[in-house]
């Protein structure tokens, strides 16, 4: 048996970004700490899926959950550095779309 050899980090990380929602979630706390519900509606998420990618990106620690001692409590998210990292890679993948693909119209 013949297989191609891929990088086991490469796949990995192709894994981590590949997976639903994943790098919209990134894509929108590069513009800054964002709260949950901001984040679920600006991208038409369900609660849910929402806290399961956060708590993915937060193991893979991609993204830090801060809680702010407050009444109510304030919860916010950000990257970490090793989120902001993939900034890069975010803004390439939005210049391709720009050039690439056409959106369709809505009815």
């Amino acid at each position: 048996m013949n297989q191609s050899l891929v990088c086991p980090r490469f796949e990995k990380a192709i894994n981590i970004l590949s997976q639903r929602w994943t790098g919209l979630v990134i894509y929108q706390l590069l513009t800054g700490p964002k709260r949950f519900g901001t984040l679920e509606s600006s991208m038409g998420i369900s609660g849910r899926v929402l806290s399961e990618r956060l708590k993915e990106l937060e193991n893979q620690e991609i993204v830090k959950r801060e809680v702010f001692p407050e009444t109510p409590v304030r919860i916010e998210y950000s990257l970490t550095e090793k989120g902001l990292a993939l900034e890069p890679v975010m803004k390439e993948i939005e210049k391709w779309s720009q050039t690439w693909l056409e959106v369709e119209p809505t009815q």
